[in-house]
């Protein structure tokens, strides 16, 4: 049990920390004395145990963009506070806060060896980033749900900070970190494989004792019937972007991509273009982008009349560290785009 009054600093985005919305989420890191937002939910549910000294605030961009050194910053904030314990959050769906919850949680453990807890929606890029490096309380997608996550955030710090046994996860609330203890038990493997089955065969639940990991299902697409006639693009994870980065895109974990056009152009010119991908040298891309997209050659096809035409437009991200869900939704929107230009295949090149 810890014998004081607990120092609790919490993290919250420049939403929550009252700053404004996207037209401010590239504020730097800054620190404010006591509660701000929902850190008075978290100070009702601390109540006598602890109490909310700071609030570190920063903007979602800045995060995404800077993740280790806005961590970094954030810890050099809250260092001198000497506190017992962080809080994040909760972000529920919203991605680059989720990493940013994720990132300053791990950083406290690892920097500051004090317990650290956030929140997050089942969905969110953050949980599948983080889950093994922190507890992720599960909750809703929204603040309708923010009391009951608040309270089940501080129960489980509370038991952190005293040391207390920290249950199973459907028990406490927190994704899976992956980690699978020992337990006793009066069966052995054959019988209680057994009587998994038979629970299985009767429609009846059980519970397996390891997770298996889940793949989406996804039907091959058609092939080309006449690739002579087809209209082809090109999408790259490569984080090739024009000068300057105007979409923001992420060089790591990505939550956003970007559509670039070469209307008229034989080929790409080194000059207007830069790499934003945290994940290769991109030395020789710099030097050529064409040998990421590779416009040069696809023009030669064109002219060659081996296609039938290159779209005048690429699409972009930067692959590194993206979780599932954000490439899930960004291969939607681009797809979408791409059947309402009537394109018939796809050329996807990578590092």
């Amino acid at each position: 049990m810890h014998p004081e009054k607990l120092r609790v600093i919490h993290y919250v985005n420049q939403f929550f920390g009252g700053i404004g919305g996207e037209d401010k989420a590239d504020v730097a890191p800054e620190i404010r004395e006591g509660t701000v937002g929902p850190g008075r939910a978290f100070q009702a549910m601390l109540g006598d145990r602890g109490e909310v000294i700071a609030t570190a605030v920063c903007g979602d961009n800045y995060f995404a963009e800077k993740t280790e050194e806005a961590a970094a910053e954030i810890i050099k904030l809250i260092r001198s506070y000497e506190p017992d314990l962080l809080v994040a959050g909760p972000a529920f769906e919203a991605g680059r806060y989720g990493i940013a919850c994720g990132a300053i949680c791990k950083a406290a453990r690892d920097e500051l060896n004090i317990p650290a807890v956030t929140g997050m929606y089942l969905g969110n890029p953050g949980m599948d980033l983080f889950h093994k490096d922190v507890y992720i309380i599960r909750t809703g997608n929204s603040v309708r749900t923010m009391n009951d996550d608040v309270k089940a955030i501080v129960n489980l710090a509370i038991k952190l900070v005293d040391g207390q046994k920290i249950g199973k996860p459907e028990e406490e609330g927190y994704i899976p970190l992956g980690i699978i203890l020992n337990e006793t038990t009066s069966q052995t493997a054959a019988e209680r494989a057994i009587s998994m089955l038979l629970h299985k065969l009767r429609g009846e639940p059980f519970e397996s004792e390891v997770s298996l990991s889940q793949y989406d299902k996804l039907e091959p697409a058609p092939r080309i019937e006449n690739i002579a006639k087809a209209t082809i693009a090109l999408i790259t994870d490569g984080g090739l972007v024009p000068k300057g980065n105007p979409d923001r895109i992420e060089s790591n974990g990505a939550t956003r991509f970007g559509k670039y056009s070469f209307v008229g152009q034989q080929e790409l010119k080194a000059e207007d273009y830069d790499v934003n991908h945290v994940g290769y040298d991109p030395v020789f891309v710099g030097q050529d982008p064409n040998r990421l997209v590779p416009v040069d050659v696809m023009r030669e096809l064109e002219q060659e009349k081996i296609i039938g035409r290159l779209s005048e437009s690429f699409h972009s991200t930067a692959g590194v560290a993206t979780p599932v869900e954000n490439a899930r939704k960004m291969g939607k929107a681009i797809a979408a785009d791409l059947k309402s230009e009537s394109i018939s295949g796809v050329i996807l090149t990578s590092t």
